[in-house]
């Protein structure tokens, strides 16, 4: 062994046991990586940047991009609202669709542009679910991982392993030869994940923001004014047809706030924000905010049918307007101004539901009331309006509801994302162009066609990931250059090189699972590939079994984060420590080993 292995396998060391210590954040130890390599030589320092640069980095980036355009135009949503429905909530149900989904998708394209796509999906999901992203993230990048195992393309090590075969004159692997083997690991993993994995999964503990969230049913109970949603019918000679809320006077003269419309016979199918020129109209449904008994003063003078408190259509009402919690500066204008004269549905097209004053709430009475500088106010009316109150002068925007981060910003334009999208699963799953080139044209076509913004499209990026791979990648490269990795093999193959096949193919499994938990499962695959065909000649066996057991074994990173781009993923919206993923994976490892040596010599006989 020479200095620079020894160099390298010291690094790779203090490196794996700091991820398991949990002392630094990963994405720090991954930059302490690059620049201890930069300044030890065995790679050059542009070798050690390299990882920013790497297309499979930028491949990631792009699909933030593009799964944030799902996002942000609601086929996620709409995507994890079927999930729901199909799951019926239960975190049992929701797996049993989910896995299989996401490993068919991988099957045929990239598993970690199936898992970036899919992210967004899951933590709407979840959310609507009421379960912690834990849960569900790391059996989806399992599943990915094991999707890979289907077909040829569904992984980079099949095609190597594939290849390796024709270039020594033998017969290449077909496309679905994979298949029975990782059918058979999928079958196994994904009951594996449901009935045990899960219990060994982390609760889920809420991130350090999650204290600070606030959904609108608890801004509402914040102003005292929850349970106070009621649905009123306007009947013909209504006082109140084909006026506006303010011509009304029903915030001055009857203390009752209207925020929603539904006028069904109409295009306007869904429930509108109120605006201070929307006129009522006969047989519109309002949606009004009030004290039980001004509800009934009003409906007994103005032709009003009470149709009861709408909880049950809140998850609809949701999706068209909501609240957010607002603050008067000190040297406000409107101090000493009555709610009325602040005229928030003229200026900001939403209206004063609730008040707070030194963290009590007051009456919203809207005549009455006066406000003063550091009151808190909580505004209601649509999502549209609500977004535009970041950088309005007069207030400053306290909190928003955790609703508003799952109402599509750009919903009209959802069509297109779903074109863009499957535009790009069709040219990869042809062939028609490299990966990298077409997901690069479809996190542009996102941006161009306005279904995410240039902002959003930034804010995307998973910073925490992206610097763990690219920080990853130089160490696997020190590996080669210094012949670390030569050296573990080329033992291994001493060691193991006369004994029976199916001793040499657990070897080569435990080999290759064991190298891709810390460095490119394809890398792997190229190094050991030859290895084993080589040995197999030697041996005068068959090489087929030999080689898929590797390209199977190349897929079972399931053991640390840093194994695969598709577990660096879910890291962060999994909240998940280094550990845990060793604590769920080896069993699934040890699973698919079992498995591979059952089948493989049935299937290829040695």
């Amino acid at each position: 062994m020479t200095g620079e292995m020894g160099f390298v396998f010291a690094l790779l060391g203090v490196t794996v046991a700091l991820f398991i210590s949990d002392k630094l954040r990963m994405d720090l130890v991954a930059l302490m990586v690059v620049t201890v390599l930069a300044v030890s030589g065995i790679v050059t320092p542009a070798e050690a940047v390299s990882g920013f640069g790497n297309s499979t980095v930028i491949m990631i980036a792009a699909l933030f991009v593009v799964g944030e355009g799902l996002f942000r135009t609601g086929v996620a949503a709409a995507a994890g609202n079927w999930l729901y429905r199909v799951g019926g909530g239960s975190e049992t149900r929701l797996m049993l669709f989910l896995l299989p989904v996401v490993a068919l998708l991988s099957a045929f394209m990239s598993s970690t542009g199936a898992v970036a796509l899919l992210i967004p999906v899951v933590l709407s999901m979840a959310r609507r679910s009421g379960l912690q992203p834990a849960r569900l993230m790391m059996p989806l990048a399992f599943a990915a991982l094991i999707g890979g195992m289907l077909t040829l393309i569904g992984t980079p090590p099949n095609i190597v392993v594939s290849n390796a075969l024709k270039s020594a004159g033998l017969e290449p692997f077909g496309f679905f030869e994979f298949t029975p083997i990782g059918a058979a690991v999928l079958l196994v993993g994904c009951a594996y994940l449901i009935l045990v994995g899960r219990r060994l999964l982390p609760a889920g503990e809420p991130s350090a923001m999650a204290d600070d969230e606030i959904d609108v049913e608890g801004l509402m109970d914040r102003y005292g004014v929850s349970g106070q949603l009621h649905k009123l019918v306007v009947q013909p000679f209504s006082p109140l047809a084909h006026r506006t809320a303010v011509e009304a006077s029903l915030r001055s003269e009857h203390r009752v706030t209207l925020i929603g419309i539904r006028r069904s016979e109409t295009l306007l199918s869904s429930v509108i924000p109120v605006l201070s020129n929307t006129r009522i109209e006969v047989r519109d449904e309002l949606w009004v905010y009030g004290q039980e008994a001004d509800i009934n003063r009003l409906c007994d003078s103005h032709r009003l049918t009470h149709d009861g408190s709408p909880e049950a259509e809140m998850a609809r009402m949701r999706k068209e307007f909501g609240v957010a919690e607002v603050m008067l500066p000190p040297e406000t204008p409107l101090g000493g101004h009555t709610i009325r004269e602040g005229a928030f549905r003229e200026r900001y097209g939403l209206s004063v539901i609730g008040v707070r004053r030194r963290h009590e709430a007051l009456p919203a009475d809207y005549r009455e009331t006066r406000l003063e500088g550091g009151d808190t106010l909580l505004l209601a009316g649509g999502w549209e309006q609500i977004r535009a109150l970041e950088g309005r002068r007069g207030l400053i925007l306290l909190d928003t509801p955790l609703e508003l981060g799952e109402i599509p910003s750009h919903g009209e334009r959802a069509p297109l994302a779903l074109m863009i999208l499957a535009a790009m699963l069709v040219c990869m799953t042809a062939g028609w162009l490299p990966a990298l080139p077409t997901i690069l044209l479809a996190s542009l076509a996102m941006i161009l066609t306005g279904c995410v913004s240039l902002t959003e499209a930034l804010r995307s990026l998973n910073a925490t990931s992206l610097i763990l791979i690219a920080g990853m990648l130089p160490l696997a490269l020190a590996m080669e250059k210094s012949g670390a990795l030569g050296y573990v093999v080329e033992h291994l193959v001493a060691v193991l090189g006369g004994a029976s096949p199916l001793v040499l193919s657990t070897g080569l499994f435990l080999l290759t699972s064991l190298l891709s938990q810390f460095i490119s499962n394809t890398a792997t695959t190229v190094l050991i590939a030859p290895i084993a065909l080589t040995t197999a000649q030697l041996l005068g066996v068959n090489p087929e079994p030999l080689m898929m057991t590797v390209a199977i074994a190349a897929s079972t990173a399931f053991a640390t984060p840093i194994a695969s781009p598709v577990n660096t993923l879910v890291l962060a919206p999994g909240n998940y420590r280094f550990s845990d993923f060793a604590k769920v994976g080896i069993p699934l490892q040890l699973l698919a080993l079992g498995i591979t040596l059952v089948l493989t010599p049935i299937l290829f006989p040695f």
